[in-house]
């Protein structure tokens, strides 16, 4: 299975041999065995490379499920044991990656430096559950995953803030109320939050009375930072995604607060519940409480 995913990858028998150190007839070979193993053939071979066919396709996400959980089995025996090369892999959403974990990382090469961690980072929710779904990390560290099969744990809450120009009106103000916002330019990320279908701000906004106008639409949510903290709009984004970024922020009155989770296909142990440990002290907050919204 990982002969063939190797070739799907690369579209190519030979540099799929070249990189798995095979003869390029030893890996047609196996490739024919594992067609005879499923019953029909995984690969249409093509003037400029290689496809799958349509039992391919098919047959293509159970392997790399199948690959992946045989790498994953071996990472996390490894880092339970705290073995010198073990690896723990951590999937995540950019505004988590840039604002939560980096102090985390720090922390974990300070005290156990024996476990390399290796970061996965996606640009939506939807993403990143896909990912972990097929095995490509060990655990991920996002927003509470719905109906999903595997432990979740709850490791504090974030509070979304409103980041605003140095020349603002409101600069200066501790807390701003949403109807207060009415009339601005906003500058929107993809990472915001969807209720009942339709995303978070719309519904707020028509609460309030408005209709936010949408001047940008962003792919991370620390671009959607630095474009408001510069006068483009603004924006919503959580608090710990605006440290080290000179911008004016204030907290929403009510405040709007979400909950932080790690997830997992397997049970969290060894070098996967400690990583919990880290992020939760890192996040130092209570239980989540309930969303303005």
């Amino acid at each position: 299975m990982e002969y063939f995913l190797t070739v799907v990858e690369e579209s190519s028998f030979t540099r799929a041999a070249e990189l798995l150190h095979v003869t390029q007839s030893a890996l047609s070979h196996q490739i024919r065995a594992l067609e005879r193993e499923v019953g029909g053939p995984l690969l249409e071979r093509l003037p400029r490379g290689v496809r799958p066919t349509p039992m391919g396709r098919a047959f293509l996400p159970h392997a790399e499920r199948a690959v992946r959980s045989a790498a994953q089995a071996r990472r996390a025996a490894r880092a339970a044991a705290g073995a010198e090369g073990g690896e723990l892999h951590v999937a995540t959403v950019h505004a988590i990656a840039v604002g939560l974990l980096p102090e985390v990382f720090a922390r974990w090469g300070r005290e156990h430096g024996g476990v390399r961690l290796v970061l996965h980072e996606y640009a939506t929710v939807e993403e990143l559950r896909d990912r972990l779904e097929r095995g490509v990390a060990d655990l991920a560290v996002g927003y509470r995953p719905e109906a999903w099969p595997g432990p979740v744990v709850d490791v504090g809450e974030e509070e979304i803030v409103v980041v605003l120009p140095h020349d603002d009106p409101l600069a200066g103000r501790e807390t701003v109320a949403l109807t207060e916002l009415a009339g601005r330019p906003w500058v929107r990320c993809a990472m915001e939050p969807v209720v009942d279908g339709r995303l978070l701000l719309d519904v707020a906004c028509e609460r309030a009375g408005f209709v936010p106008r949408t001047v940008v639409r962003t792919e991370h949510t620390s671009t959607a930072v630095r474009m408001a903290a510069v006068g483009t709009g603004i924006t919503l984004v959580p608090s710990h995604v605006t440290t080290g970024v000179e911008c004016v922020t204030a907290r929403l009155a009510p405040p709007w607060r979400r909950a932080v989770t790690v997830f997992s296909r397997v049970p969290l142990t060894g070098a996967a519940a400690v990583f919990v440990d880290l992020v939760r002290r890192r996040s130092g907050a209570p239980a989540p409480g309930p969303c303005a919204v």
